[in-house]
């Protein structure tokens, strides 16, 4: 089997194709780009005593506001308040703000960081609440981020994803790692190195464990990883490739792509091991299963019909249904947890593009204008999906709103950036 062809952009996965204590990766720079139709406009004000902490809190929480394409950030630069002032409205009004928030951060005697917060509603001149958190300075970032959650929630109803994280595979020379970052691409750190590929990584539902694919044993076989310990067990190494691994909802099971019977087909297994219940029998090759959110579903990738196409078909086997019919190439399905979109990989004219389809309906929409997008994977809201693609020459994680009106590119080094997978919320 030809290894570095699997890592290929383009391959279809496998067959058409608390963490260990090692370095984080370098900082990534957000960029977001494009102009939402509808944007709430926010004030975020420097927190006080910012300057002397390790982050800057303030500029966090606009980032992962902005990134989401619901906020529009407000200069509020040289502003001296904090979670106690009584802020004069009126010249927030007169900047355009809806709302205003401020807080401080303030070293404690046992060395942990004190972050306070409050939100202002500027337009009817009310206290939206607040929070605080005591937090290692480690866990600055993290605080910053449950404070843009908080935010999220309160403004637009729904829950926030800027605390959740992403996990992504790079490849640097002849070493690939796992990394587990925090959404913004932030405090990455390596749950797992090698000098064999490592691919299709996937979060369970409870954010607890990843399941992924490795060549070390010098062909495709399927590991589960606790993310808290960094234990591992190998959970699917039958004869042949044992492949692209997906989460049922309960975390019970596995749906996973095997060759032990000849041809590639989809098959489910237990979670901690066994003996593995074959889901179709077809002569081509099915590839790529995810689960709908209820459970009940799973997607996948066949080219039983002649070419690439996205099927459907009950979690339990069954008569599958052919879902994607625009052009002749779609791979690497994946299903909104509510239901409502698809997203996949469609060739186009030999460009490989970001392709959103509404389920009910069938509409497709093309959101994004590069050449090389691979791995779309839904944020935990459905708000936004993150993927891997190149631009400008270097390879990027990107995420971008339903629409493709906002795009924030989460540019950072450490080598060839695949494959990203967006956990679910945090307990």
């Amino acid at each position: 089997m030809n290894i570095p062809a699997l890592w290929r952009r383009r391959q279809m996965v496998g067959l058409l194709g608390a963490l260990p204590a090692l370095p984080a990766l370098a900082q990534f720079r957000v960029e977001v780009t494009g102009v939402g139709l509808t944007q709430l406009p926010i004030a975020i004000a420097p927190f006080r005593g910012e300057a002397a902490a390790p982050q800057k809190l303030a500029a966090i929480v606009q980032a992962d506001l902005e990134r989401s394409g619901q906020f529009r950030a407000i200069d509020a630069a040289g502003a001296a308040l904090d979670e106690t002032s009584l802020p004069d409205l009126t010249p927030w009004r007169q900047k355009g703000a809806d709302s205003l928030a401020s807080g401080s951060v303030t070293r404690l005697a046992d060395g942990r960081w004190d972050v306070r917060f409050r939100l202002w509603d500027v337009v009817r001149g009310q206290d939206m609440g607040g929070q605080s958190y005591a937090v290692t300075a480690g866990d600055l970032r993290l605080a910053a981020h449950r404070i843009a959650d908080f935010i999220y929630e309160k403004l637009t109803g729904e829950k926030g994803v800027f605390s959740t994280r992403i996990a992504y595979v790079t490849k640097a020379g002849e070493r690939y790692n796992l990394w587990v970052a925090d959404a913004d691409g932030e405090n990455a750190q390596s749950a797992l190195a090698s000098g064999a590929p490592i691919i299709s990584p996937a979060w369970s539902r409870n954010g607890a464990q990843l399941a992924y694919v490795s060549f070390e044993a010098r062909k495709p076989v399927v590991y589960v990883h606790e993310v808290a310990s960094g234990r591992r067990r190998l959970v699917a190494n039958f004869r042949g490739s044992n492949s692209a691994p997906a989460w049922s909802p309960d975390g019970r099971t596995l749906a996973v792509t095997l060759s032990r019977d000849a041809g590639s087909q989809l098959y489910t297994i237990d979670a901690t091991g066994g003996d593995p219940r074959r889901l179709t029998q077809s002569s081509g090759i099915d590839t790529e299963p995810v689960y709908s959110s209820d459970g009940r579903t799973i997607y996948f990738v066949s080219d039983r019909g002649g070419a690439p196409q996205i099927y459907r078909m009950p979690a339990g086997g069954g008569a599958p249904e052919r879902v994607t019919f625009n052009g002749s190439y779609n791979i690497s399905p994946a299903v909104s947890p509510d239901g409502r979109w698809l997203a996949y990989i469609s060739r186009i004219g030999g460009a490989f593009k970001l392709q959103v389809m509404e389920l009910s309906g069938g509409a497709v929409h093309s959101i994004t204008d590069s050449t090389a997008d691979e791995s779309p994977s839904f944020a935990p809201n459905s708000r936004l999906i993150v993927y891997a693609t190149r631009q400008n020459g270097r390879e990027a994680l990107m995420t971008t709103t339903l629409d493709g009106r906002i795009k924030a590119r989460l540019a950072g080094q450490g080598g060839d950036l695949r494959e990203p997978d967006w956990g679910p919320f945090q307990k």
